[in-house]
């Protein structure tokens, strides 16, 4: 009896160990990982082979197992191009303060005509001039109110605050300071200067010229990370604009001088950067 229990414990020892080896033979294969818990993304069989970057602005990940293969080189390419700008744009505005709207609204209106007549005698065409922005609001000042021991203030309208605004737009560059000095000129205190900006009226030609060399750009810099890195660049997979100034903001500041009756106003458009970035992938072969 007890060699046939002696055998069958044996037995049963040896089926525990084969059940264990082939457990441990089918457990699924960990998938790679980028940081605490991020998975690559790669298919089923992949093995990641490498993943580099540089400081060159360029990166590449490839891997390849039993016929799947994925690769490539991302870069980021920039093209600048700079213009000299063929627009001004002024903002101009009155701002008239009196007891009662009526006054101040007239006021406000005489002032506005004599401007932009001033604006159209120095040769600002009627299509170049838009309001942006008119206004009535009342002056309100707090005065100090007493009752019993309580102290408290009382709002109180003093008067009506009118403002009309208008937008200009200047087609010859080296008209701006004397304009400026005619509509001062025209209104005199009521005048508002609320700025001057400079653009392009067409930036589309400059965005194709700048979209053109980051398209070099971003070319040469795969180009460059593969010699270094013994790699080939292979076939075009994605490329994108991911950033572009269409509408190109001011590069340098206008220089503006206080105004002054016998001297004309200087002002300089300066340079200006019509920006285009892209980003594009190319395959490792």
């Amino acid at each position: 009896m007890h060699t046939r229990t002696a055998r069958w414990v044996s037995l049963a020892l040896g089926l525990a160990l084969v059940a264990m080896t082939v457990a441990g033979c089918t457990s699924p294969t960990p998938s790679a990982t980028t940081g605490a818990g991020a998975s690559v993304g790669l298919p089923s069989g992949a093995v990641v082979s490498g993943i580099s970057t540089n400081s060159l602005g360029a990166s590449y990940v490839s891997s390849d197992r039993g016929g799947f293969a994925s690769s490539g080189i991302w870069v980021a390419g920039t093209g600048k191009v700079i213009v000299a700008p063929d627009l001004a744009l002024l903002s101009l505005g009155v701002e008239a303060r009196e007891a009662t709207v009526a006054v101040a609204r007239e006021q406000a209106a005489g002032a506005m005509t004599r401007v932009q007549e001033a604006l159209k005698k120095g040769g600002v065409a009627d299509k170049d001039i838009a309001t942006a922005y008119f206004n009535i609001q009342p002056i309100t000042v707090y005065e100090e109110r007493f009752q019993g021991s309580y102290r408290y203030s009382e709002p109180k309208i003093v008067g009506y605050m009118v403002t009309n605004q208008v937008t200009v737009k200047v087609r010859a560059l080296d008209r701006v300071g004397p304009l400026l000095d005619s509509a001062v000129a025209a209104e005199g205190d009521l005048i508002r200067v609320n700025g001057i900006s400079f653009t392009i009226e067409n930036p589309l030609p400059y965005a194709i010229q700048a979209r053109e060399a980051a398209v070099r750009d971003a070319l040469a810099k795969a180009q460059q990370f593969a010699s270094l890195t013994n790699i080939t660049v292979g076939k075009l997979l994605y490329i994108t604009e991911t950033e572009g100034t269409p509408a190109p903001q001011v590069y340098e500041r206008a220089a503006m001088a206080s105004f002054a009756a016998d001297t004309t106003t200087p002002i300089s458009g300066g340079k200006m950067e019509v920006t285009v970035t892209i980003q594009a992938a190319f395959s490792i072969p």
